[in-house]
């Protein structure tokens, strides 16, 4: 939606200045979306009875939130489990699965937001004649032909080919196109054979890091710790945006188009090889997933579906 509606101001011929202001205030449109719609959200059941004991509360959300498709045992009983962040932070395993949860995420965001936020700079290091608006259809052309589908193809297939197998995926194919950038004669001067290698680094983007990097931590800790790793995954991961928005411009100045293709490069090696630091989530419960039996040993809620 971003390169459309500056595609659409500025084809009104709104004045720049005043331009990415309208865009900017527009921002506040699906922030307030979310704050209606997260005090829409119940509260989590699993948290409700394994932090703080409310066994019957998490019962009656289960079953009211799936409109009594789902009919939940009251009397059943979940330990109540509190793991404190101190605890959090001196467990080997769950600094291991930061490392893999928030390195990801950082090597993603650094690249993701780095290309995106500059990718006026690239698209007019490529195409130094193209004015503003014509660098902005092709931005909404790249999202719209290559972005875009690698959502839906991500969304349709993360549970047949593996959560963590994706990520790998989605790396490895961003990789391959920012080298072939990076490396391959003449292609940063040549138009088509560059948003055709571009565009499909943001495929695997989408079909892969740019998806999964919210999942996997979302799975792979234990519910008494889920949102304080997720927290800090993401976290990290806006520090590598931070760093890939304002660096980008310095090394595409300095070191050209390919430069910046050959350290994205190197940032989604890196993705790959911190995705090797984290287990399998596809295909288990919750609580396989996270292992939350090395936290506390106690069976889920019992559930029937009827």
């Amino acid at each position: 939606m971003g390169p459309l509606v500056a595609l659409v101001i500025l084809g009104l011929g709104v004045n720049g200045d005043i331009a990415w202001r309208i865009m900017l205030g527009l921002g506040a449109i699906p922030a307030i979306a979310v704050i209606y719609l997260r005090r829409k959200m119940p509260e989590s059941p699993r948290y409700m009875a394994r932090v703080q004991g409310r066994d019957k509360a998490a019962a009656h959300a289960l079953s009211a939130y799936t409109r009594d498709q789902l009919h939940v045992d009251e009397e059943a009983t979940e330990p109540r489990v509190r793991l404190s962040f101190r605890q959090f932070i001196s467990n080997p395993r769950y600094l291991l699965l930061l490392l893999g949860t928030a390195g990801s995420w950082f090597m993603l965001d650094y690249t993701f937001y780095g290309n995106s936020i500059s990718s006026p700079l690239i698209l007019k290091a490529l195409a130094p004649h193209a004015t503003l608006i014509q660098d902005t259809a092709l931005t909404l052309l790249i999202f719209t032909l290559f972005a875009l589908p690698g959502y839906i193809f991500a969304f349709l297939a993360i549970d047949r080919v593996g959560h963590r197998r994706l990520q790998f995926l989605g790396f490895a194919g961003m990789a391959v196109a920012f080298i072939l950038i990076g490396v391959v004669p003449g292609i940063v001067k040549e138009v088509v054979p560059f948003l055709l290698l571009y565009g499909i680094s943001y495929f695997f983007t989408e079909f892969g890091p740019n998806t999964t990097t919210f999942v996997l931590p979302s799975e792979l800790y234990p519910v008494s710790a889920r949102t304080t790793g997720h927290g800090i995954s993401a976290g990290t991961g806006k520090v590598g945006a931070f760093i890939g928005t304002f660096t980008f411009p310095l090394v595409l100045s300095t070191l050209g188009l390919s430069g910046v293709m050959l350290i994205a490069t190197s940032t989604a090696v890196l993705g790959i090889l911190v995705t090797f630091l984290l287990p399998e989530p596809s295909g288990k419960t919750l609580e396989d997933a996270s292992s939350e039996d090395l936290v506390v040993a106690a069976p889920p809620l019992q559930a029937v579906n009827v």
